[in-house]
């Protein structure tokens, strides 16, 4: 399938990656990635480890979200939320906006596996089972990983920012997923595998958000009707093959973290950290220059934050750029907390 995305400067302008990852947009690929048979190196403990797992209820909401084909738009709209209250927001999609999305795939041939109780969805009853297992599949697929899905986005969103910043969102556009997606202004191509079919859509000033995923490998996801604006997943740090591999893996005794996270009792230290959570996204320059340290001395202070798992650090052509990752984060929220 070919699907273009036509470009006004106005939609350059209003072009963004989100802020956080989106629960429901992840748990769909989540999902997707789970049935799929591809990235079986990187996904495989944690596929048999998911599958183990799942209830009869997960499983029937697992059969709205096939890896390949279609999925009814409503159940992945890329909103920001807690997954409690999106799953919330599921139960209560109106019946004529559920048939509207129906009318779109029901009519045509097999080659769509649409599940055979696709139907019932307008049926409150059962779309409240859907959504019953839309909650268990996130407690087993999300869930137990969710911290690091968010330190992994939240590096990928610091380095497409830098692409921004050198080279306008046209760069960002170009960066993004180069493999399936090509920009040729005022154009984003669009090359997914499932038909030859091929589509045009014209954001009309609304401009594009971009939503960077763990769970894909080369393949956009292309949320058309997504409001206020269109979405696009695509690959989450393509160029870190060992960040992707171990993302999933099973959560690390805490007792190895125990002596790096002793070495941050420090004042300095914890100015280093400070700062970099008041400025994702900077570089070991920046740094130095907003705590007042030399850039060697702000390197080392990085690198033991890093290794205690309280900072993530990836790198954009020769730039070091650092983020807190959630544990760091929680770390300072808690000793605030006890100052208030």
């Amino acid at each position: 399938m070919v699907f273009r995305i036509h470009f006004t400067a106005e939609d350059l302008a209003r072009t963004k990656v989100a802020e956080a990852p989106m629960p429901l947009v992840e748990l769909n690929q989540a999902a997707r990635a789970l049935q799929g048979r591809d990235q079986s190196a990187r996904l495989s403990s944690w596929r048999n480890r998911s599958l183990t797992q799942l209830s009869a209820t997960a499983r029937t909401a697992l059969d709205f979200i096939p890896s390949v084909g279609w999925s009814p738009t409503f159940i992945g709209a890329p909103q920001a939320g807690s997954p409690q209250e999106l799953i919330e927001q599921v139960r209560a999609t109106p019946t004529r906006q559920i048939q509207t999305a129906l009318e779109t795939i029901l009519p045509q041939d097999s080659r769509s596996r649409v599940p055979s109780l696709t139907r019932r969805l307008t049926d409150p009853d059962f779309l409240g089972l859907v959504c019953d297992g839309l909650g268990a599949l996130h407690e087993v697929l999300l869930a137990p990983y969710w911290p690091q899905i968010v330190d992994a986005y939240t590096a990928d969103r610091s380095m497409r920012m830098r692409q921004v910043l050198h080279g306008g969102v046209e760069q960002l556009l170009i960066q993004a997923n180069p493999t399936r997606m090509r920009w040729k202004a005022p154009v984003l191509e669009i090359r997914t595998p499932t038909d030859n079919t091929e589509y045009d859509l014209h954001l009309e000033g609304r401009g594009l958000l971009l939503l960077p995923s763990m769970w894909m490998l080369t393949s956009p996801v292309i949320h058309y009707d997504a409001e206020p604006q269109p979405a696009i997943s695509y690959p989450a740090l393509p160029d870190q093959p060992l960040r992707r591999l171990t993302a999933f893996a099973s959560t690390a005794s805490p007792a190895k973290a125990t002596a790096p996270v002793a070495a941050l009792l420090g004042a300095t230290r914890a100015a280093v950290l400070t700062a970099i959570a008041e400025h994702p996204g900077c570089s070991t320059t920046e740094l130095a220059t907003y705590v007042g340290l030399a850039s060697s001395s702000a390197s080392e202070h990085a690198t033991v934050l890093r290794e205690a798992g309280l900072i993530t650090t990836i790198r954009h052509r020769n730039t070091a750029l650092h983020s807190p990752s959630q544990l760091g984060l929680s770390l300072l929220n808690r000793t605030s907390a006890r100052f208030v």
